[in-house]
């Protein structure tokens, strides 16, 4: 045997050593998915099926596939693009995260993030043409949140607009649409746009951890554009308005005590803002801990109106 043949020999298990080695673990995978941001849509998720009176027996693996479509699939997929985009920045100010960190070697990340796309993509089309339809959009948006060339979180209304739609108003139309095997009732789309809508502010009280690392990597988030404490009060107020706006319309649909409901939720918000304004920067994170927990009770509290509505 030649030293030629030798060295080829043993080429082949040595490179499949390292390439078991550069191979991330599946808990390295679970924490680029970050299953703690799942919430938010599964929740508004939960609030579309509460909002079309649930799922017939006939419906319920549908239902089941959406909660799984608008939290480990479209959320989680929404992260991995996100911190495979963001690698170089957090290489710098978080190099403890999966990617950064090495436990996400290589081009992992992206694999991950296109494998969760096509995933979400074959899953929404099993759950029928206008939750595909959703799914794309929602999909795309994360795309264009994070990658080149749109970047859309290089700007706070732009941004945290999209994050919004995606976290608040496509689930609850996806589970509604899941549900109802087609486009659901107007009063259930209006009702999951507004609170979408209301979600851009928690988004940017969300940007307060950052404002100096987004200056200096060129992100205009709110706080970096109109300072701290304009962007702290333009926050609560496109929080409180979509709610002024649900309450008028439950009331208007023969809904008092519903709207009650979301009125004493958004007064309990109120006092947590007279807080939040007098240091946004100090307390920021507290408000999204206290304050959006009534918003999102809100949200389950309109959704019952729906159902009551049929």
């Amino acid at each position: 045997m030649s030293a030629a043949d030798l060295v080829c020999g043993m080429a082949t298990p040595i490179s499949i050593a390292a390439v078991a080695v550069r191979a991330p673990t599946p808990g390295a995978v679970l924490e680029l998915l970050k299953p703690i941001t799942w919430f938010a849509p599964m929740w508004a998720y939960g609030c579309g099926l509460v909002s079309v009176g649930g799922a017939t027996v006939d419906r319920w693996p549908y239902a089941l596939a959406g909660i799984l479509l608008a939290g480990p699939l479209v959320c989680g997929t929404s992260q991995a693009v996100n911190d495979w985009f963001d690698r170089e920045v957090d290489a710098i100010n978080e190099p403890d995260r999966v990617i950064p960190s090495g436990r996400m070697p290589g081009r992992w990340g992206l694999a991950v993030a296109v494998a969760g796309t096509l995933l979400s993509l074959l899953v929404a089309a099993i759950l029928g043409l206008v939750v595909f339809l959703a799914a794309l959009v929602g999909l795309a948006l994360a795309w264009a949140y994070s990658a080149p060339p749109f970047r859309l979180k290089r700007n706070g209304w732009m941004g945290n607009s999209a994050v919004g739609l995606c976290y608040e108003g496509l689930p609850w139309f996806t589970a509604a649409a899941a549900v109802a095997g087609g486009f659901p009732a107007w009063p259930v789309v209006a009702m999951a746009l507004l609170y979408s809508i209301g979600a851009h502010g928690i988004m940017t009280l969300n940007d307060f951890k950052a404002v100096g690392g987004d200056r200096v990597s060129g992100i205009d988030s709110l706080p970096v554009l109109l300072g701290e404490g304009l962007a702290a009060r333009v926050a609560c107020a496109v929080m409180a308005l979509p709610q002024l706006v649900v309450i008028g319309l439950l009331v208007a649909w023969g809904f008092p005590w519903h709207a009650g409901v979301v009125t004493a939720l958004l007064l309990l918000q109120a006092a947590c803002m007279l807080r939040l304004l007098s240091d946004p920067e100090r307390h920021a994170a507290w408000y999204n801990a206290t304050g959006t927990t009534f918003y999102v009770l809100g949200m389950l509290a309109a959704a019952f109106a729906l159902q009551a509505m049929g």
